[in-house]
């Protein structure tokens, strides 16, 4: 029996197949952060997923990063959020919040008041971001104080609660793509003279507070944490990011989390060899599989779990695809961040089964 289809335990919850639906950001959500009455469409489409992680969803206005991005941040997000949840539990899924704070990976354009993006430094990042106006090119951010990391963790708790209200089943940290916990994490991107700079214990620091202030909400059994070591995205480097990951995984023993994600994009070592004994939870494997490298990864004890993005995308029903080995959609990278149904909820399924 193909080892995707067997039962797994990821926190509290025993999923019924070992297919994790990856977060995608796909911008329809309005200029409020306001998920869009097709956001619930396309994630009931795709409740045959062992567990779905959504989106990234800012914690606060501060903490948006790309046009038509949604947030967790006022009533009006939560009660969108209910209605997604209520229908990939209607088919029986479960589905987790991915919480993502951008830092200096913003705009101005896009942030209350005009705002300057926040970061670890005031270091500004190479490159450009999507904006109402088109891409705009990244400005130089402002270095948060001690005050303000207060703060913005507390903005990560407060979005965890409000996760919880909206029915979610759990919270996963975004910590990777060069988004602000990895820009604390990253040597590059903090020069901090402070308790949250320089050593990797002191780099660390903030997402270690972070995830404690979610599990306090919580509980560990209902939050995970995704990373991705070399991915280099959003100009985020790193000197020794086999030290940097090797001890924040180390850490993470205490929180008894739900699962440890990790997402390798070109990097030069196997990080997955290095960190799942690291780690004392489940332990989800994301990046460019198919149905043959998810199968090796799970008999080869790998991996807990398979993280699939593109292919869930396009495939709606992809559990069913892979279990009688039929051909699957191609994404249309076109329509990856338009804000019609095009590309997003008017994938093709398999003769037979229903869209809705």
């Amino acid at each position: 029996m193909s080892q995707l289809f067997t039962p797994v335990q990821i926190g509290r919850y025993t999923l019924p197949n070992r297919l994790v639906m990856a977060p995608m950001t796909r911008s329809r959500s309005d200029d409020d952060g306001v998920p869009s009455d097709l956001v619930v469409t396309y994630y009931a489409q795709r409740a045959g997923a062992g567990l779905i992680i959504s989106e990234g969803v800012f914690p606060s206005a501060m903490g948006k990063g790309y046009v038509r991005t949604p947030g967790i941040a006022t009533d009006a997000q939560v009660a969108v959020w209910k209605k997604v949840t209520e229908a990939v539990h209607a088919k029986g899924g479960r589905i987790f919040m991915q919480v993502m704070h951008c830092g200096r990976i913003s705009h101005p354009s896009l942030l209350p008041n005009e705002a300057q993006p926040v970061a670890p430094s005031a270091i500004k990042p190479a490159g450009q971001t999507w904006t109402g106006s088109g891409m705009q090119a990244f400005v130089t951010p402002r270095a948060l104080s001690l005050d303000e990391i207060a703060g913005v963790i507390d903005d990560y708790r407060m979005a965890t609660r409000r996760a919880l209200e909206a029915g979610f089943d759990g919270v996963e940290l975004h910590a990777a793509s060069g988004y602000l916990p990895e820009q604390f994490l990253s040597s590059a991107s903090n020069q901090r003279q402070d308790q949250y700079g320089g050593s990797v214990e002191n780099r660390a620091r903030f997402v270690l507070e972070v995830l404690a202030a979610m599990v306090a909400e919580a509980g560990g059994d209902r939050v995970g944490i995704k990373i991705s070591p070399e991915m280099n995205f959003n100009d985020i480097v790193d000197a020794n990011p086999q030290e940097t990951y090797s001890y924040l995984v180390e850490q993470l023993h205490g929180f008894n989390l739900a699962y440890l994600h990790v997402a390798l994009f070109g990097a030069k070592v196997d990080y997955h060899a290095l960190l799942r004994p690291r780690f004392n939870g489940a332990y989800l494997m994301g990046s460019g599989l198919d149905q043959q490298s998810a199968e090796a990864a799970l008999a080869n004890g790998r991996a807990d779990a398979t993280v699939f993005g593109g292919a869930f995308l396009a495939n709606p029903d992809l559990p069913e695809r892979f279990r009688q080995g039929s051909p699957l959609n191609t994404p249309d990278k076109n329509t990856f961040y338009s804000p019609g149904p095009q590309g997003y909820t008017d994938y093709p399924l398999l003769s037979g089964l229903s869209a809705n």
